[in-house]
């Protein structure tokens, strides 16, 4: 099975500020965002490059998503941090960063049988008349892969590069352990 070609779309990272924030006072400040305490206790800001949506909550608490490497969100961070001193929140220690969940795509350059697959390995979902993907769920590292016909697949749940390169290490052993046992090469027969 060839390596996979993963790429990262969305990173989802926390940090805290260690300060409270006036969310109105932000909000008054900034066309760029929304807030309404009514309906959500945070108020959404939005960064132009590079591209990201970041939660600020009243504690001081950030919730970042959209960037695609740590690098962005420690760029959106600083981003924020300059917002907030324009609005007289003054913030002096580097927020520490902590990454939640890491989606990528790519494919694993074979057919896949869904239906071979849905039967042989175990914590999959398959429903082709809901959706044209399996649900398979990794223990070891915990992740959940969509995986297609094609190949192609989209992996959640990891925390870091190496994570995400453990979970497609084990997909792969996986699927290879599935195709030798039903002795299958993976390409679909026509």
């Amino acid at each position: 099975m060839a390596r996979s070609n993963l790429k990262v779309q969305n990173i989802v990272a926390t940090s805290s500020l260690g300060k409270p924030v006036s969310l109105t006072k932000l909000a008054r400040s900034n066309s760029n965002t929304e807030y309404n305490p009514e309906q959500f206790p945070g108020l959404v800001l939005r960064i132009q490059k590079p591209k990201s949506a970041v939660l600020v909550f009243s504690s001081g608490n950030l919730v970042c998503t959209g960037t695609k490497s740590v690098a962005q969100v420690k760029e959106v961070i600083e981003q924020v941090i300059k917002t907030l001193a324009k609005i007289g929140v003054k913030i002096t220690d580097k927020p520490k960063i902590t990454v939640q969940n890491i989606v990528a795509s790519g494919s694993i350059d074979v057919d896949l049988n869904l239906n071979i697959l849905a039967l042989e390995l175990e914590n999959t979902e398959y429903e082709p008349e809901q959706f044209p993907g399996l649900v398979y769920k990794l223990d070891e590292p915990t992740t959940t892969f969509l995986l297609f016909s094609n190949g192609k697949l989209v992996c959640t749940g990891t925390k870091s590069r190496a994570e995400l390169e453990a979970a497609m290490e084990q997909l792969n052993k996986n699927i290879k352990e599935v195709l030798k046992r039903i002795g299958a090469s993976g390409k679909k027969k026509d």
